[in-house]
């Protein structure tokens, strides 16, 4: 089934505490008849956005079409975390791709979560962009690879953000006895991610850029121009970006190939006042080292946003709300009771070593995707860099695009089964904290 509408209805938001606390935009256009652009965008996410805001400021025209609505993605679900790196290690990255490289990689990230920073600043302050981000360890044998991520980081980057973390620190900060240890970053943060992507295409709009909703693009015809053919018109471009992330259905098979659209889900808890200080003791974000993962923070009003079970099913489970809150007693028995207002899910887009897969799929077409988890800063970079080279320069595409992203095995008919039996696996080890 189409990843657009296999658990969602077109063009609706889903019912999540993002929505119910963000100003929803009047709806946008759709996509009638033919229309000639210097750029068509795929996907209004991050990505896609942050490409349209940077395209047009150079002069170029530029069409943005979605399947859905501005945000309908993960950009408008996510845990709202904007993390320093990727999801693998600098250490390991400094390993496999040599020390100059991943200093040149360090150094877009860097750029990439100060970017999201300035933006929530100067333009978009109903985002709320608030400091901090810890990994906390789940087992005792990681914690000393968390603390020489952290040492890696102060001592080869001179990011002296990072503080390690014993196990009577985390625990005084986080207040679970599931963690043994781990690390604080203060230069990493946490936003309202909805609120965040409305504010791109408010951007993205001024520059220039032409935004049409419920256009889902169902087939390419590349040549120069490219022709996109949607349900109700067409789109000539000289550029095409790719930008659907876990939610492009399989149009582009050298997309596909390296793309595992995974189903991840938040609960937002009632306002917890004053008990919020009984699970977290200072405004940050959360994230653990078990395979499948929890990620959390509070919210302005104080409600626990609590978010896991990552699911490789195509379809969402049937009551998201009862799984995520036994969960939440779990890991904070003093919560106990609490009721959840909102539960939701979203997909997103995982390579298969979890760095993103930037690619040139043709002379005049370039996509990027598979975030793997760290996208809310790493997508709006990825979407500048792409449009650095439709407009001639490409060295900083080439530094993301160089990065080894291998296909899944078996194609896209046996990804998911694959990926289900290791799933399987570290949920397992997970509960027997092996």
């Amino acid at each position: 089934m189409n990843p657009l509408y296999r658990n969602d209805r077109q063009g609706q938001l889903p019912d999540s505490w993002y929505a119910a606390s963000a100003e929803i935009a009047p709806d946008r256009p759709t996509l009638k008849g033919a229309v000639t652009a210097d750029v068509c965008i795929v996907g209004a996410g991050y990505t896609g956005l942050s490409a349209a805001r940077h395209l047009a400021d150079k002069g170029l025209d530029v069409v943005v079409v979605d399947a859905h609505r501005v945000g309908f993605g993960a950009s408008g679900r996510n845990g709202g975390q904007v993390c320093s790196g990727y999801n693998m290690s600098m250490r390991k990255m400094a390993e496999r791709y040599g020390a100059d490289h991943a200093r040149h990689l360090w150094d877009l990230a860097e750029e990439a979560k100060a970017d999201v920073r300035a933006l929530c600043a100067q333009h978009i302050p109903e985002a709320r962009f608030r400091n901090g981000i810890a990994e906390a360890a789940a087992r005792p044998g990681e914690v000393a690879d968390l603390h020489a991520d952290a040492n890696f980081l102060r001592h080869t980057f001179d990011h002296d953000a990072v503080r390690t973390l014993d196990r009577a620190e985390i625990n005084a900060l986080i207040k679970t006895d599931d963690y043994f240890g781990g690390h604080l970053d203060e230069s990493a943060g946490h936003i309202h991610p909805l609120r965040y992507v409305f504010g791109l295409a408010r951007l993205a709009e001024a520059a220039g850029a032409r935004i049409f909703e419920r256009s889902e693009v169902h087939h390419i015809v590349h040549g120069d121009p490219a022709v996109l053919r949607t349900g109700k018109g067409q789109i000539r471009a000289n550029h095409v970006i790719l930008a659907g992330n876990g939610y492009l259905p399989s149009i582009v098979p050298k997309v596909s190939a390296k793309i595992l659209p995974v189903n991840s889900f938040i609960a937002a808890t009632e306002p917890l006042g004053a008990r919020a200080a009984q699970v977290l003791t200072q405004d940050i974000a959360v994230s653990d080292s078990k395979f499948v993962l929890n990620y959390y923070r509070l919210s302005e009003d104080n409600r626990l946003l609590f978010g896991g079970r990552p699911s490789y099913q195509i379809a969402f489970p049937k009551d998201i709300k009862t799984k995520l809150s036994a969960r939440i007693a779990q890991m904070f028995p003093q919560l106990d009771g609490v009721r959840v207002d909102y539960a939701w899910g979203g997909t997103l887009g995982i390579t298969i070593n979890k760095l993103p897969a930037v690619q040139r799929i043709a002379p005049n077409v370039v996509s990027a995707s598979g975030y793997s988890g760290h996208g809310v800063a790493l997508s709006g970079l990825a979407g500048k860099v792409m449009a650095e080279a439709i407009a001639g320069q490409a060295g900083r595409f080439d530094t993301l695009a160089a990065l080894e992203i291998p296909n899944f095995p078996g194609g896209t008919a046996f990804r998911a089964p694959i990926l289900r039996l290791a799933m399987t696996w570290y949920a397992m080890r997970d509960r027997l904290a092996v």
